[in-house]
């Protein structure tokens, strides 16, 4: 079996970027996907969009949640599960930065709230999915959205980094605890990526001729490349895969880190 038709889905932070690519490219496929975000018209209007790309068996619906919350994440997780009982797949990608700069200048609530929103976040959506996961035949996947920032120094983003190494570690700990239930657990670690967050680097500047210069491929990437390999993380075409911390960088894990200083200089 190669399909996802009527699994059910959960993407964090579903309502823009590669969260919103990943929630479309899993909806193309016929599952039921439920996105999660803090914004509602955010959540809407994503929803609105992928509509018309939803595959035959498939759906899209959005819940309000803060991954940060556990009882709001469990909210979410049981609100995906609605349609089938039980829950197939889960991308956690909600996460971002609070904190860029240098350790003897850092604001500490700062690297708290980043620490919180990447690795606690993502541990509250590995908990929450065990339970329905281990009720779904033939068990589930998780997928986790890290960073090459988990995986090599980026100067000045260390808060950031740290908390997405976590993840990285984090997700090799659960494959090896919950593949007995037939549980998968894998990350990405996307390189600099073409969307709205980043928008202010890839538009050009001494940061992204730095990105480009440490990437044997050249280019930025786009959010379609992480969707697409989430998707084979996610579907059955991977299931002898668990634990991998999966680069998708156009090679930049292969050289030297972005120097984000060079945003102030």
């Amino acid at each position: 079996m190669t399909t996802i038709t009527g699994k059910t889905a959960l993407v964090t932070g579903g309502g823009s970027g590669i969260g919103l690519a990943i929630a479309t490219r899993l909806a193309e496929d016929g599952a039921h996907v439920a996105i999660c975000g803090r914004t509602e018209s955010k959540l809407a209007d994503a929803v609105a969009a992928i509509t018309p790309s939803v595959g035959e068996g498939g759906s899209i619906r959005h819940i309000v949640a803060d991954v940060t919350v556990e009882d709001q994440v469990a909210a979410a997780v049981a609100f995906t599960a609605e349609p089938t009982g039980g829950l197939d797949i889960l991308v956690a990608n909600a996460g971002g930065s609070l904190h860029m700069g240098s350790f003897d200048t850092a604001d500490a609530d700062a690297v708290r709230a980043t620490i919180d929103l990447n690795l606690m976040g993502t541990a509250l959506c590995v908990k929450q999915a065990v339970e329905p996961m281990k009720a779904t035949p033939g068990g589930g996947s998780f997928v986790a959205i890290s960073s090459g920032a988990g995986g090599f120094p980026h100067r000045w983003l260390w808060a950031y980094g740290a908390a997405k190494a976590g993840i990285d570690m984090l997700c090799k700990y659960a494959a090896e605890e919950l593949g007995g239930d037939g549980i998968r657990v894998n990350s990405v670690r996307p390189g600099i990526v073409d969307d709205d967050l980043m928008a202010p680097i890839t538009g050009g500047g001494k940061l992204l001729d730095h990105y480009i210069e440490n990437m044997p491929l050249g280019r930025v990437g786009t959010v379609t490349d992480i969707a697409e390999a989430v998707r084979f993380l996610a579907g059955p075409e991977s299931s002898w895969i668990t634990g991998i911390n999966l680069p998708i960088d156009g090679g930049h894990h292969l050289r030297t880190g972005a120097d984000y200083s060079r945003l102030f200089q």
